[in-house]
């Protein structure tokens, strides 16, 4: 794709170092001559703030307007993960609101255009700073024609390996070097290597290197990412753990996909299985030779007291347990002792993954061999197991009753796992002719547009991309929410890193969602709302987890600027407070407002829209978190909310004595460290005595000692300030439990209970629409260097 089709002006940006690199170029109509505007700066950690507004400077200098440009060019990294970030989400934004094509630029390209611009030719060694003692090498040999890469993709590895490996080639004496990893690795040079390093002002990309760059894309802005060296540390960790490779998509979206699926949650099992293992196999096994093991023989295998090391692991979904294997170590050989899985679940990979698992526990205890016994017949398990490489080494004759021998199966460590077939294309569904055509609308249907003041609302305050579009009366036209359980499920919470990167890799497909459900809504066929159409952008500006608010805000500045409309910033805990409208349109303050979520916890007295009052707020974990950690604790999967309240329906709210924290009068915090140290010591406690714990018991005992601290501060709260009315919100405020418990007892005191839709309890859009519609309509408009606020309080 040529930059400068039929003139078009060209902005340059690039916020993946402390340089924030921007440019504006375009071709004289008259003379044919390029010209070039450049804003570079250094700009240490404020890229967020200054990079929209440096963008207008650049074209307000230039006598142009941001309707004349006609493509964004953005660095991908590799860089400072923020940084990264940053530009990308504020060069998609500017892309998808004025709908031109976005191209990118790998940010060491750009390095190497800059020094070769500057006159710098031959061997040229690039040290961009990768934080942690590392950085991201490459080299080039800059001839007259362009910088050639000497290197296949970009990676990162320690400062002083990268050095180690650059001086045993025959010519390091003649590479010159350069990269802003100089200032914080210099000290590792020798005086001739410094000698070598160009003028400092080079060592970082500019604006003009990153339009000579060689841009590429087909120009959808859905489809430019970030240039990804490393997985999280969380995933990486665990891709190591289970011995798996990885997969080419990783390399494109940074997230290994192999690792979620929330049916392929594996973890070690816990004592809490014990029941469920044991109806699992019995169900799995009826009518075979097998005698289905017992609660106590699978609690028996979990003792500390076992003669030998053991492994035993379980898939499940959501609570439920759908497979299990086990095994023994014993003089080298890993024993496989159990393998079952749900009938409803097989050949989904289940069983190869749980033998994954073992296997790769006994290989960490020394392990080189494994063994196992399938009854003769059970032809499916056979071709399971001969597909991981096990052989037969012999049979029993008679092992599981008369006439239903035993062959015995052998294998070496590792087992023939599975190869990653991932493909190295990006999966997103944004195929398309990019720029998008201008929607067909007849003066009518422009007209009703225009009545209905439309607002586009994003959040991205943690784990969901979401966003919704409301008109001017409170009407939802699209509620749009790319939920990542399936990423976070196997780490029991949210990791952030993988949050910041899925949303920075569905952002644009939500926004093209939402933009064709509201024309839907209103009945129009020209095609989706286009940007222009919209009357004003809101967007979650905190709290929350800071790489993921960062992907929100700056998309959201670039989208709104380049589409040419206002700025709203929203706070997310208002947004839970204004969810119950979507419920209860004639709620109307004073009431008193209870927030659960899974990271806040809060009692507020909201006195009038926009005056509030926080009683209290959590001394430390927030509800959603405690239900979390405590299903982690049995080991029953994330989210925990969900499955704990599932639990509780049969189980016996009154059956273990929990204790209720800062339950006197009048004192409004709550604290649920102290509950969750008081399940966690009664779940060792049981263990150890070799109890099987009676889970639904444990959950509605567990719950009935968070709900009923809310309810008690929510009724003296209530009492204390005179309020008719109460409404809850968060995560948690979908319980049904809670939500019931609320309705009833609140309700017998002559106070209303206004609940959200459960749709409207986690995090949404919807919830930020309708606070961004009512502060448009006051005028309250946020300027284009706003920032993200993690810790933004009501």
């Amino acid at each position: 794709m040529s930059l400068h089709n039929d003139n078009a002006l060209v902005v340059a940006l690039d916020t993946s170092t402390d340089m924030l690199a921007c440019v504006a170029s375009w071709i004289d109509g008259q003379t044919g001559e390029t010209k070039l505007v450049s804003g570079d700066h250094m700009c240490r950690r404020h890229a967020n703030v200054e990079l929209v507004n440096t963008v207008d400077g650049l074209l307000a200098q230039a006598g142009l307007d941001r309707s004349d440009v006609g493509c964004y060019v953005v660095g991908r990294g590799p860089g400072s993960f923020t940084g990264v970030r940053i530009g990308i989400s504020t060069a998609k934004g500017l892309a998808r609101g004025a709908n031109v094509p976005l191209l990118g630029v790998s940010t060491l390209d750009a390095c190497a255009w800059t020094a070769w611009k500057a006159g710098v030719r031959g061997k040229l060694g690039i040290l961009a700073d990768a934080m942690r003692g590392e950085v991201y090498p490459a080299l080039y040999m800059l001839v007259d024609e362009g910088p050639e890469r000497q290197f296949e993709r970009e990676h990162v590895v320690k400062a002083a390996v990268a050095l180690d490996e650059w001086r045993q080639a025959a010519d390091w004496d003649q590479v010159q070097l350069t990269g802003d990893g100089l200032v914080r690795y210099g000290k590792l040079l020798g005086e001739d290597e410094i000698a070598r390093c160009v003028e400092r002002d080079l060592w970082w990309p500019s604006g003009e290197g990153l339009l000579l760059a060689h841009a590429a894309g087909d120009g959808d802005p859905a489809r430019v990412l970030p240039i990804y060296t490393r997985l999280s540390d969380a995933e990486e960790n665990e891709r190591k753990r289970l011995g798996l490779t990885e997969s080419a998509q990783s390399e494109i979206t940074g997230v290994a996909d192999e690792l979620a699926g929330r049916h392929l949650q594996f973890r070690p099992m816990g004592a809490a299985d014990a029941e469920g293992a044991s109806a699992l196999e019995a169900a799995c096994f009826e009518g075979a030779g097998h005698k289905a093991w017992t609660p106590g023989m699978f609690l028996s295998e979990l003792g500390e007291d076992v003669a030998a090391p053991r492994s035993w692991w379980v898939a499940h979904d959501d609570g439920k347990l759908l497979g299990l294997a086990g095994g023994m170590v014993v003089d080298g050989d890993v024993q496989i002792l159990d393998v079952a899985v749900d009938s409803a679940h097989r050949r989904e990979g289940i069983a190869r993954k749980l033998l994954s698992h073992v296997s790769y526990d006994a290989q960490m205890l020394s392990c080189t061999t494994a063994s196992l016994e399938v009854e003769d017949g059970n032809e499916g398990a056979i071709a399971l197991y001969n597909a991981l490489g096990f052989t037969e080494a012999g049979r029993r004759r008679g092992y599981y009753g008369a006439g239903k021998d035993a062959i015995v199966m052998t294998a070496p460590l590792p087992l023939v796992l599975p190869v990653d077939n991932a493909s190295p294309e990006p999966t997103a569904a944004e195929q398309r002719v990019w720029p998008l055509p201008a929607p067909g609308r007849s003066e009518g249907e422009r007209a009703e547009i225009e009545r209905r003041r439309l607002v586009l609302a994003i959040e991205s305050s943690c784990d969901e991309t979401a966003v919704a579009i409301i008109d001017a009366d409170g009407n939802m036209l699209a509620n749009q929410v790319s939920t990542q359980i399936d990423f976070h499920a196997r780490f029991g919470g949210v990791v952030p890193e993988i949050a910041s990167r899925k949303h920075v890799e569905v952002i644009v497909s939500v926004v093209d969602a939402a933009l064709e459900d509201a024309a839907a809504s209103l009945g129009l066929t020209g095609g989706a709302i286009a940007p222009s159409e919209l009357a004003a952008v809101g967007v979650t500006q905190g709290p929350g987890l800071v790489g993921a608010l960062v992907v929100g805000v700056a998309f959201a500045k670039g989208f709104a600027y380049a589409a040419g409309k206002p700025l709203v910033c929203v706070n997310h805990l208002e947004g839970h407070l204004f969810a119950n409208l979507l419920a209860q349109p004639d709620l109307k303050p004073p009431f008193i407002f209870t927030l659960v979520s899974g990271g806040h916890t809060m009692l507020v007295h909201v006195k009038a829209w926009g005056d509030y009052e926080v009683l209290g707020e959590t001394l430390d974990d927030a509800v959603g978190e405690a239900f979390d950690k405590v299903a982690k604790a049995l080991g029953l999967g994330y989210p925990g909310g969900p499955i704990i309240s599932k639990l509780a329906e049969t189980g016996n709210p009154k059956a273990i004595d929990f204790p209720r924290a800062l339950n006197s009068r009048g004192d409004y915090r709550f604290s649920l460290s102290g509950l969750k140290t008081a399940v966690t010591l009664y779940i060792e406690q049981e263990t150890k005595a070799g109890r099987t714990i009676h889970l639904p018991d444990l959950a509605a005992s567990f719950e009935a000692a968070v709900f009923d601290v809310q309810y008690k501060k929510a009724k003296n709260a209530l009492h204390a300030t005179g309020c008719k009315e109460y409404c809850i919100g968060g995560g948690v405020s979908a319980n049904p439990h809670l939500r019931e418990m609320m309705i009833k007892k609140l309700g017998r005191q002559g106070i209303r209970v206004t609940v959200p839709p459960l749709s409207a309890c986690t995090d949404n859009a919807a919830m930020i629409a309708e606070v961004a519609r009512r502060k448009f309509d006051r005028g309250e408009i946020s300027p284009f260097d706003v920032d993200a606020d993690p810790n933004m309080t009501l």
